[in-house]
């Protein structure tokens, strides 16, 4: 996977810096985005309110790979939505990913992903089939007084 474009979060009035000075470099977000236990997804129901739940996950080759039952109200909504947002548990050290949500069954393709969720989880879904999200923008930043307007940073995937 190639590093996606960084630069400055569109954000009026938080006093986002506007140079390359202090832009967090993508390895710091794919770290937390890998080392991260409880995820929050968040997907919109038919009438277009929002559903939030904690997921376990992975972050697999450029990709967010969870598993969830197809007749969860996630799942569901996703289904008929696939686009979604993601944000790790800590939020002092903020990552947000939206992107798009598939579900994949080619058990081939998820081989090594049920190999790696069992790795980090100790909990073993081979067999069922997963969702992967695609990310199209990834938004993070250090939430503190002395570090939040310098670090806030955007990546975009091309």
């Amino acid at each position: 996977m190639t590093s996606p474009r960084a630069g400055r979060p569109h954000m009026p009035g938080y006093g986002i810096a506007t140079g390359q000075e202090g832009i967090l470099p993508w390895e710091w977000a794919q770290k937390r985005l890998e080392n991260t236990r409880n995820y929050f997804v968040v997907s919109s129901r038919p009438d277009g309110r929002p559903h939030v739940m904690p997921v376990w996950a992975l972050w697999l080759d450029g990709l967010l790979w969870f598993s969830t039952a197809r007749t969860s109200t996630k799942a569901r909504n996703l289904l008929a939505n696939p686009q979604i947002s993601v944000a790790v548990e800590h939020g002092d050290e903020a990552v947000i990913l939206e992107g798009t949500a598939i579900v994949e069954e080619d058990h081939d393709v998820l081989e090594p992903v049920w190999a790696a969720y069992k790795a980090k989880y100790e909990w073993d879904v081979t067999g069922e089939s997963m969702f992967f999200v695609t990310p199209r923008l990834v938004f993070a930043f250090i939430e503190s007084s002395e570090q939040f307007a310098a670090t806030a940073t955007r990546w975009r995937f091309l």
